[in-house]
């Protein structure tokens, strides 16, 4: 989702990346973008299963024959890669999970009444094929297994196998709603960075949908969000709510995953920096490209790409993804609303685990998800929502606050 103002990557040498300063430089140049608040997105992903038993391991065939030419190049090599009907990309990651993502747009009922038809759309390809879509944020039932055979993955299996089992969890059986936002004037992207993350623990305990894992009850309400925190916690755990949300110290930090050889290994050692690497710990020093790809594998909470990803949502069964959306959007839509919205949710800062755990058991999250959520509902009824969002996010939220009072 492009937005504009802040130095061009242009700007910056091509060749080897000789300093940190440099990186870290770069980096503030290309995740944090300054411009006016005007454009959206949103990306779905979905588990997928055999309709016939949700519980078979899915196979890569059937996947391939349902999407057609719509399946990306990561899957068929050859595919020619069609957009959907109404312009959205489709993509699949690791574990076969597809992924619907929308184009930038400045509307939220022209981007979800887009996103909806497209969605629609592989639903029903897939269900021609015999599969259906997961309702989820992880598939209930099966092991991880992966079925995209690329270097990338491969080599992304090899260091998150290094510490356990939730790196191929998190690549292979999870699924999430993820919303796009930008950044805001330069005078405004630190409290948009600090009020995204101060809404985190609220909006996941109040959107959790993962409470299973190989058929079985795991005891947390967003075991998606409990495979994500274990997977590699420097590239994985939140950020800090700080003045300066540049983040490129912590990026230079954390390890590579991923380095680009032409043999078609790409292992990286195990625990070597992307700062080490420009001091000289790996023979041939990171050119600006490697840099770029190193951005790509770091996924917390809320991922600077230019514009803000918003990750911390699990898959939400049918429509309903355009709940959490519709309440981010609302949020952030007005600097004064966002100000608010730092106050209100101040209580439950810091709270991830918690709300990955306990959700709205958590008294402190029950009680500041019915400020977060009274705020969003008044400020989505004056946006150009689809007709009834608002009354819908009421209502899901009235429901969540009951049962959890009911526990």
């Amino acid at each position: 989702m492009p937005v504009s103002t802040d130095p061009a990557a242009a700007d910056f040498p091509s060749s080897r990346v000789r300093t940190r300063a440099e990186a870290e430089a770069y980096v503030a140049s290309v995740c944090f973008k300054h411009g006016p608040p005007r454009l959206l997105g949103v990306e779905l992903e979905w588990t997928v299963h055999h309709s016939d038993d949700p519980t078979r391991t899915l196979d890569p065939a059937t996947l391939i024959a349902a999407l057609g030419p719509h399946a990306p190049r990561s899957l068929v090599p050859d595919s020619p890669r069609r957009k959907l009907p109404n312009g959205s990309v489709l993509t699949v990651e690791p574990g076969g999970q597809v992924e619907v993502s929308s184009l930038p747009t400045t509307s939220m009922r022209s981007l979800f009444e887009v996103v909806a038809a497209d969605a629609e759309y592989v639903e029903r390809r897939l269900r021609a094929a015999g599969l259906v879509l997961g309702d989820q944020g992880t598939d209930p039932w099966r092991y991880p297994n992966r079925i995209l055979q690329v270097p990338r993955y491969a080599a992304m299996e090899t260091a998150f196998d290094r510490i356990g089992l939730d790196g191929r969890l998190m690549m292979c059986s999870t699924a999430g709603v993820q919303v796009c936002l930008d950044a805001g004037e330069p005078d405004r992207v630190a409290a948009r960075w600090a009020a995204l993350h101060a809404l985190g623990p609220v909006m996941m305990a109040m959107f959790a949908n993962s409470p299973m894992l190989f058929g079985e009850r795991t005891g947390w309400v967003s075991t998606r969000t409990r495979a994500l925190l274990r997977t590699d916690p420097p590239r994985t755990r939140p950020g800090p709510i700080t003045v300066d949300p540049a983040a490129a110290k912590r990026v230079l930090d954390t390890a590579i995953v991923c380095q680009r050889r032409d043999n078609g290994d790409w292992t990286a050692p195990s625990g070597v920096s992307f700062a080490e690497w420009i001091h000289g710990a790996l023979p041939d020093r990171p050119t600006r490209d490697d840099l770029d790809y190193h951005l790509s594998t770091v996924f917390p909470p809320v991922r600077p790409r230019g514009y803000f990803e918003v990750r911390y949502l699990d898959a939400q069964p049918g429509q309903d993804w355009m709940l959490p959306a519709g309440a981010l959007i609302a949020l952030f839509r007005e600097e004064s609303t966002v100000d608010k919205v730092l106050s209100v949710a101040s209580p439950a800062v810091g709270r991830w685990v918690h709300a990955a755990r306990h959700g709205l058991r958590d008294r402190a999250l029950a009680r500041t998800a019915r400020d977060v959520f009274g705020l969003a509902c008044r400020h989505l009824q004056d946006l150009d929502s689809p007709p009834g969002l608002p009354d819908r996010l009421a209502d899901f939220v009235a429901k969540r606050l009951a049962a959890a009072d009911e526990r």
